[in-house]
């Protein structure tokens, strides 16, 4: 499955949709910042999407 998702190292995050697919990937460690700028409005727009 790891080389499906195309992880190669590390840390990496994954954000998954409700059908199983990656919407969001972010390589390496994450701080406050990328969470706000990156991680959570691919979340939220997910999360948006779903109640339609």
């Amino acid at each position: 499955m790891s080389i499906d998702w195309g992880v190669y190292g590390l840390p990496e995050t994954f954000v998954i949709d409700a059908e199983g697919r990656i919407a969001y990937k972010h390589i390496g460690p994450f701080n406050r910042n990328s969470l706000e700028e990156n991680i959570l409005p691919v979340v939220r727009r997910l999360q948006e999407g779903a109640g339609s």
